[in-house]
């Protein structure tokens, strides 16, 4: 169960910018950069992940319990894999707590982009903890494949427990609610398959990027 927290000197204020679809908009530069500079001051990155062995036919994660994965999407992105990895990633409960507090004092601007930042900061975390853990899977003779979160395509939301159990995302202070949401809202669990290196696949975590995915009405989507 290894406990990764990661270090953000800056966040990407692109992606910040883009994730509060502002990407073509002469939105205020200095509201970016305050909102960018704050949110790195107040987040607490924090990720855990798990290895497990996966069965390919019965599409089994060797957890324990075991349980099986669901949907078309998540048996395409996992061919050729023997096992997975799953992560969970938050940058806490305080930047959003910062982000109520400024809607409720009429910072709008600010705390649209505060809450952009923070979405940023968690695709960067969890980004540096790929590394780190692809560092670790070379070394066992495997490659990765990009992250893969549930929602996507058609694996159901309704998986969410049995990952965030399998990963001890507890651990790090993550909870669901009823509705399958993750708490703190700024975080995220996924899946990371593992191949062997003789077996290369396209789908290669270098490859990893809006054009490899199907959700096309995706809010977020980097057009290609």
């Amino acid at each position: 169960m290894p406990i990764f927290n990661s270090q953000i000197l800056d966040i990407d204020r692109k992606e910040a910018k883009r994730y509060a679809g502002l990407q073509k908009s002469n939105f205020d530069d200095k509201i970016i950069d305050e909102a960018c500079e704050l949110a790195r001051l107040i987040i607490n990155p924090r990720g855990i992940w798990e290895q497990y062995d996966y069965d390919e036919i019965s599409q089994t994660i060797k957890a324990s319990p075991e349980f099986q994965l669901k949907g078309n999407s998540i048996k395409k992105h996992l061919t050729g894999c023997k096992k997975v990895i799953l992560i969970a990633v938050t940058v806490g409960i305080e930047i959003e707590n910062k982000i109520t507090s400024l809607f409720k004092e009429g910072k709008y601007g600010l705390s649209l982009i505060l809450d952009a930042a923070a979405t940023a900061a968690v695709e960067q975390s969890a980004d540096q903890m790929e590394k780190a853990i692809k560092n670790q899977v070379v070394k066992q003779g495997y490659n990765m494949k990009w992250r893969f979160s549930p929602g996507y395509g058609d694996w159901p939301i309704q998986q969410q427990p049995e990952i965030v159990k399998a990963v001890q995302a507890e651990a790090i202070g993550i909870s669901l609610t009823e509705s399958m949401m993750l708490e703190p809202r700024k975080s995220i669990t996924a899946l990371i398959g593992l191949y062997e290196e003789a077996n290369e696949c396209i789908m290669d975590i270098s490859n990893k990027g809006c054009s490899s995915c199907n959700k096309t009405d995706c809010p977020s989507r980097v057009k290609t």
